[in-house]
């Protein structure tokens, strides 16, 4: 077996030249991911079901601005949602009476609620739970907006 050695200069334009590279490279490969990630995402939200328990807005909040810049009416059909990301298109089934509506989400919840939407009023008219306030519903991500 024969050894090299190198110099001391070879050796140290090898080590800048690591130092110099690595970044660049760290920097695409979290890049790749990230990318991954976000379509991995979209992908996923895109087939989503979700089961749980629906609510409608208090009367307070007419008139305030929501998480996405919007000002809160209860005359849209719009909803709140910490698990979907904002701007989704959601339809949204009463599993009591099968009633359904489509709204788009612009706003989030308080983070220790268990309830997965928050309907405006006319969403919640519609969906036929005005008066028990709270009821159990399947929303499902609807890839484009309704016509």
């Amino acid at each position: 077996m024969i050894k090299k050695r190198y110099s001391r200069r070879v050796i140290a334009i090898f080590f800048i030249l690591h130092l110099l590279l690595s970044p660049i490279t760290e920097a695409q490969a979290v890049k790749d991911k990230t990318a991954k990630s976000t379509s991995d995402k979209a992908k996923k939200s895109a087939n989503r079901t979700l089961y749980g328990q629906a609510s409608f807005y208090a009367s307070k909040f007419e008139g305030r601005k929501t998480a996405n810049g919007e000002i809160f009416r209860h005359s849209k059909m719009t909803a709140a949602c910490n698990s979907l990301p904002l701007g989704t298109w959601i339809k949204v089934t009463n599993l009591k009476n099968g009633k359904s509506v489509v709204v788009k989400t612009n706003d989030r919840l308080h983070t220790k609620t268990r309830r997965l939407v928050d309907l405006t009023r006319s969403a919640a008219q519609k969906l036929g739970f005005i008066k028990s306030g709270l009821t159990r519903v399947k929303v499902e991500v609807i890839r484009k907006r309704p016509s």
